[in-house]
């Protein structure tokens, strides 16, 4: 009899506690056609700049490192920090959370992170490094997914919409076949669900046509983690996916037509119109309809000028991201993919860029 108390009032206390963390999130995103919602509204309610309607929009910055180790003993001195001479993983995601309420301040509502991070170095032709919130086989690593969980738990509480991505070029070879990858998806969309969040959008791959091991995250099939993202569901439920390309290139019909929204990138696109032509063509790509499209990584800056990528990309009804990262003899405080990073606005880049976005949102 007391065994079958213990049971019932253990099972009741994990609904209680399910019930709780999915009752007490703050932040729910939406789509509805070619626009957000925050909460049921739309992202920048009313707000037009220099004729270009932003409501609806969803500004971002590529900030994949926030989780970021390296369980490579030959490669983890890459990232000391100046000032104490030493990696460390926890003050890498304590001064990230510090500093979203900053990036918010002037509008961005959104941010790239990846659970296979992305080159410390900005670009790399190898990667030695190990960073990656999955075993071989696909399972999740728990040091990593608690860190996870303190910046979504902040960006809930602010309002802010993380794009999540799951797999990263270099690093996608640390999954010891197509089973694992599978798994991995499969687990990290079930964490996700089992926590409650609803303000999570869903990135499969970084650029998935460029030097993916594994076939299924490749573009003739990487659709297929997208369909296993939207079929799995919590009190009916599901997350809102994609995946992204490599700099100037239109998406496939098949992602297209399986993805809840599109994602571009603006690098080694030089030309602002270049940016504007992107989007037309992805509209016409077959299987299109209205959605949102959103640029989640671009390195072109010149936002000073009155026409840049950023700007182009509102003309056309695109959400645009900033890709910044630590250039040959620049200091710490450069870029937020160079780790260690400098995770507040202390550079001239970064001003510019933070500068431009409380202009057009209006924050």
């Amino acid at each position: 009899m007391k065994i079958k108390l213990l049971f019932f009032a253990l099972s009741a206390f994990l609904l209680f506690e399910t019930a709780h963390s999915q009752t007490s999130r703050k932040t729910t995103i939406s789509i509805t056609e070619q626009q957000f919602l925050i909460n049921g509204k739309l992202t920048y309610p009313g707000r037009y700049w220099n004729g270009h309607r932003i409501e609806g929009l969803l500004m971002n910055s590529r900030m994949v490192q926030g989780i970021f180790d390296d369980l490579n003993p030959e490669t983890v001195k890459n990232w000391e920090y100046p000032d104490t001479k030493k990696w460390d993983a926890d003050r890498n995601t304590d001064e990230f959370i510090e500093n979203m309420p900053i990036w918010k301040s002037h509008g961005l509502l959104s941010f790239t992170i990846n659970l296979q991070g992305g080159s410390p170095f900005g670009y790399s032709q190898s990667q030695p490094w190990i960073n990656s919130a999955f075993t071989e086989a696909g399972q999740l690593r728990l040091d990593y997914f608690e860190r996870l969980e303190r910046i979504l738990d902040k960006a809930d509480e602010l309002g802010m919409v993380p794009m999540l991505g799951l797999f990263y070029f270099g690093q996608d070879e640390r999954l010891a076949d197509e089973k694992a990858v599978i798994n991995a998806v499969t687990e990290s969309v079930d964490w996700i669900l089992e926590k409650g969040y609803t303000n999570i959008l869903i990135e499969i791959n970084n650029e998935c046509n460029v030097n993916y091991d594994h076939e299924i995250l490749q573009p003739a099939r990487v659709h297929e983690l997208i369909e296993l993202v939207k079929s799995k569901k919590r009190n009916g439920n599901r997350l809102l996916v994609s995946t992204s390309y490599g700099g100037g290139t239109i998406p496939k019909e098949n992602v297209v037509r399986a993805s809840d929204f599109i994602l571009l990138h603006g690098n080694g696109v030089s030309e602002p119109d270049r940016i504007v032509e992107m989007v037309q063509q992805t509209k016409n790509v077959t299987g299109y309809r209205p959605m949102p499209i959103i640029f989640n990584e671009d390195d072109h800056f010149n936002f000073e000028q009155p026409k840049n990528n950023f700007t182009a990309a509102v003309s056309s009804y695109a959400s645009w991201g900033l890709f910044d990262y630590r250039m040959k003899d620049e200091g710490f405080e450069e870029g937020y993919q160079s780790v260690p990073v400098d995770w507040g606005i202390n550079s001239e880049r970064k001003k510019g860029f933070f500068k431009l976005l409380k202009e057009i949102t209006g924050f």
